[in-house]
């Protein structure tokens, strides 16, 4: 019996000790995306960096395991979720949209990012003194260069009601690119000659509240710039709007689907794809060599035929109406 017994323990070892290796063969890469809004215009990055992705051969559930959370705008949620990747020890994280990044840079400085829907390194204050970032940043990120032809278009298609053109927008005082974004198109407007109502939103719950109270200082136009919160609240915002016979313009080419009249900005999608690029190579070569944050590629001039129309409003030939 004692002999039987041992024989048992060995074929038991033996099993276990196959089942791993054959566990750890069959294992695929896994990635830790995740999203710091529900929102559709950043559900396009996602699409993108899945596609691209699968085009390089690496399809989610088959050769690849995508784990994918959505921490709903909050942002204790989000450094879970984050710190849930790093517990689980993905092999990279593709973060969508600023406060995802900033929060995944903040808790690793060893497992690769890939980001999207991002600013520039600079610009969520995330380079040392000597202009460099944490090495294991990459992606595809955004500078507000674009901003100054997305805001130009206004004043050349849009009269005032009365006196000067005035233009609202709101800003997130927590995310550094949509308060460098505000000092940058108060430039723009002062330039123009266009007045620039700017209020403080400090979440997208506050987006309605805020909205109206612009709509109550009689402005021309609503500019959504590019801030996270302006996306996730974006249908609260041109509902308002819309009561209101006031028009959205935008830098970000993704609210124009949704209803801004116009924009000169990113392709969400594209922009996802891009990342998914950078995402795919790491995952071929095992390697980050010769990977770093690059600037968005892909950019569009759009406009919303429907919106131009209830509007009365004429946009240049150099812009595409979106399908």
């Amino acid at each position: 019996m004692k002999n039987l017994s041992y024989l048992s323990l060995i074929a038991l070892t033996i099993l276990f000790a196959s089942c791993g290796s054959n566990s750890k063969k069959n294992s695929v890469p896994v990635i830790g995306f995740v999203d710091a809004f529900q929102d559709p215009t950043l559900a396009k990055a996602r699409t993108g960096f899945t596609d691209a992705l699968k085009k390089a051969g690496y399809e989610d559930g088959k050769t690849i395991k995508i784990e994918y959370r959505n921490a709903q705008g909050n942002i204790p949620t989000l450094t879970q979720i984050v710190n849930y990747y790093i517990s689980e020890k993905v092999d990279a994280m593709a973060t969508c949209a600023t406060l995802s990044s900033i929060t995944a840079a903040q808790k690793t400085k060893t497992i690769p990012v890939f980001m999207m829907v991002s600013p520039t390194l600079k610009l969520m204050n995330m380079e040392g003194a000597d202009g460099k970032g944490q090495p294991n940043l990459f992606g595809a990120v955004e500078d507000l260069n674009y901003i100054d032809t997305s805001f130009a278009i206004i004043p050349t298609v849009l009269k005032p009601k009365s006196g000067k053109l005035v233009v609202g927008m709101i800003f997130n005082q927590s995310e550094p690119q949509s308060v460098d974004a505000k000092k940058r198109i108060q430039a723009d407007a002062d330039k123009a000659g266009v007045t620039l109502v700017a209020l403080p939103l400090n979440s997208s719950a506050d987006a309605q509240l805020v909205t109206k109270s612009l709509l109550d200082k009689h402005i021309d136009a609503f500019f959504a710039n590019p801030d996270n919160s302006v996306f996730a609240s974006f249908a609260t915002i041109l509902k308002s709007c819309d009561e209101a016979g006031v028009p959205i313009f935008t830098s970000e080419a993704g609210l124009v689907e949704r209803g801004a009249v116009a924009a000169f900005g990113a392709d969400i999608y594209e922009w996802g794809y891009q990342a998914g690029k950078q995402a795919a190579q790491f995952l071929k070569t095992g390697k980050t060599d010769g990977l770093q944050p690059e600037m968005v590629k892909v950019r569009r001039r759009v406009y919303n035929a429907a919106a131009a129309q209830k509007f009365h409003l004429d946009l240049p030939s150099t812009y595409e109406a979106v399908k």
